[in-house]
């Protein structure tokens, strides 16, 4: 005599198995602070400038680790600093330097916290287009970043 009755359990148990799991799914999208599915880790980058100021930085990469310079572009970016000029340094450094270029020492120190307290400098550069450089020594480490599907 066959048990028809214990094979219709698993495909039910498994139904329902994987209507928790896309339960599950749609609400973590519906409360996901970044409106995406999965995407991100509901830690969303701070603005650190004020409304309606422009801070223009060049991020030079001072280390020998390719694209560094374009993940603290990519940084500076999410908290709000125009970064209108990116490249590499012709000297190596260990650390991160931030060089004041327009006389504006709040600016220069708001880059400097944002990447962690770097030490800020005061060198004057009367072409009035940039207002801040940054050195991106091979110590500073880009956060890890966030999945965007």
């Amino acid at each position: 005599m066959e048990r028809p009755a214990l094979r219709r359990p698993f495909p039910l148990l498994l139904a329902g198995a994987l209507a928790l799991v896309l339960l599950a799914a749609v609400a973590r999208w519906l409360g996901s602070p970044t409106g995406l599915p999965f995407g991100g880790n509901g830690d969303t980058p701070r603005r650190m400038v004020p409304e309606g100021t422009r801070i223009r930085v060049e991020v030079l990469n001072a280390t020998t680790t390719r694209g560094l310079a374009r993940r603290a572009t990519l940084y500076l970016r999410d908290r709000g600093f125009d970064v209108v000029a990116i490249g590499t340094a012709t000297e190596q450094r260990d650390s991160t330097l931030v060089i004041d270029r327009a006389g504006n020492a709040e600016w220069a120190r708001l880059v400097s916290r944002a990447l962690g307290d770097a030490p800020v400098e005061i060198r004057p550069d009367s072409s009035g287009y940039l207002d801040v450089t940054v050195l991106i020594g091979a110590s500073w480490r880009p956060p890890a970043q966030p999945f965007y599907p």
